[in-house]
């Protein structure tokens, strides 16, 4: 009977492999990656740590009865379960072997290429969750840190985090690969860096608050055909996040599309858009809303380009929950079946082993959900 044991050296192998793609989210959110089994669309609980805080040290005869943490919790749903297959049968094993590169060393690129797949579709369903950021930096022609030494759209993507109220620790900024380019290019001397990691190995580092990572999965979307749309007079205060629009305009705005409005430079992201925004609809804000006044006259809404949305965000912001396929009670024909888990991504894979008449199937599968929890904690730095 076949066994995953004899399969461990080629497994991990591949993972060696796919560790190293630019997978920038998976590594950067909240995650819960236990072994127990949910079925598609079954709600799980992901934990969320509070922020900490800090007490002034008081010599005592006892340490002080504090330390206590009310540890939060998002409710979730597992809303893929998806699995890569590898077939072998007894022809193409002795082919391979008598004379040839051996089967094991393509099963080792045959594991790679599956758990590659699922791994960029987790990346994928994270990066799509830009959707969900508050507010946004930058411009959509522009491509960030293309300054020598300069972090300036860094620092004003933090400044969103910070003027939300969001912790200033654990914050993470996960660029496109263009963006990406330009920060190792731009920003990798020794003297303003501090460090010769960039120049030297050509990794990201720690900057001014955010832990920079790579994605190749950073999302560059089509934005709503809104044309000339604009918000009524009625006026809205600061922390309105559902506004009213007027009759006229054409198109659409969509969710995930970034707007300002013609007395706020702000740029905000839409939670909730308009298919129609010339029908007098509405239009929702990302939390927490309206930075400024929005005086009571008509605004123009100017919707930004498409352009690729680099996410920054508190690592509690996203939740990521990931479970082995369900099983039936009884189980089913597999003859062996063992979890393995990526050290650097911290993804955990199932890998079974169906054996079939004269032939063997091997399986990678993942079962997974992802949401943003708090949207006042992410932001976009466009371009």
């Amino acid at each position: 009977m076949a066994t995953i044991t004899n399969l461990i050296p080629d497994l991990y192998n591949a993972l060696d492999t796919v560790s190293r793609e630019l997978v920038g989210f998976v590594p950067a959110v909240s995650s819960d990656m236990t072994f127990e089994r949910a079925a598609v669309g079954q709600t799980v609980r992901s934990p969320v740590a509070p922020a900490a805080a800090a007490a002034d040290i008081t010599p005592g005869v006892t340490p002080p009865d504090d330390g206590d943490q009310v540890i939060g919790n998002v409710d979730m749903s597992i809303t893929k379960s998806r699995r890569v297959p590898i077939r072998w049968n007894g022809e193409q094993s002795l082919g391979l072997n008598n004379n040839g590169p051996g089967r094991a060393n393509i099963m080792v690129d045959q594991f790679a290429q599956a758990m590659r797949t699922l791994t960029n579709e987790v990346e994928a369903d994270l990066a799509a969750l830009y959707i969900h950021a508050s507010r946004a930096y930058g411009a959509a022609a522009t491509v960030p840190f293309a300054t020598a030494n300069d972090y300036t759209d860094g620092s004003y993507t933090m400044k969103i985090l910070k003027d939300n109220g969001c912790p200033l620790s654990d914050n993470q900024l996960v660029l496109g690969t263009t963006a990406g380019a330009n920060f190792l290019g731009k920003q990798a001397r020794v003297d303003a860096v501090g460090s010769d990691s960039i120049l030297r190995q050509g990794v990201l580092m720690d900057v001014h608050g955010f832990a920079l990572r790579e994605s190749a999965a950073v999302v560059s979307p089509t934005v709503g055909t809104s044309d000339s749309s604009t918000v009524d007079g009625t006026g809205y205060a600061v922390g309105t996040t559902v506004l009213t629009l007027t009759a006229v305009g054409t198109g659409s705005l969509i969710a995930g599309d970034i707007v300002t409005f013609a007395s706020d430079s702000n740029q905000y992201v839409i939670a909730s858009g308009d298919a129609n925004a010339a029908d007098g609809g509405t239009i929702t804000l990302a939390a927490p809303g309206l930075r400024e006044v929005m005086p009571a006259s008509t605004q123009a809404i100017t919707v930004i380009a498409a352009a690729p949305r680099n996410l920054a965000f508190n690592r509690s912001a996203i939740a990521l929950a990931t479970r082995a396929p369900a099983l039936p009670a009884e189980g089913d024909s597999a003859v062996d079946r063992q979890i393995i888990t990526d050290p650097r991504s911290g993804l955990s894979f199932e890998v079974s082993i169906y054996e079939q008449y004269r032939q063997v199937q091997y399986e990678i599968a993942l079962a997974w959900g992802v949401k943003a929890v708090k949207p006042e904690h992410m932001a976009i730095l466009i371009g």
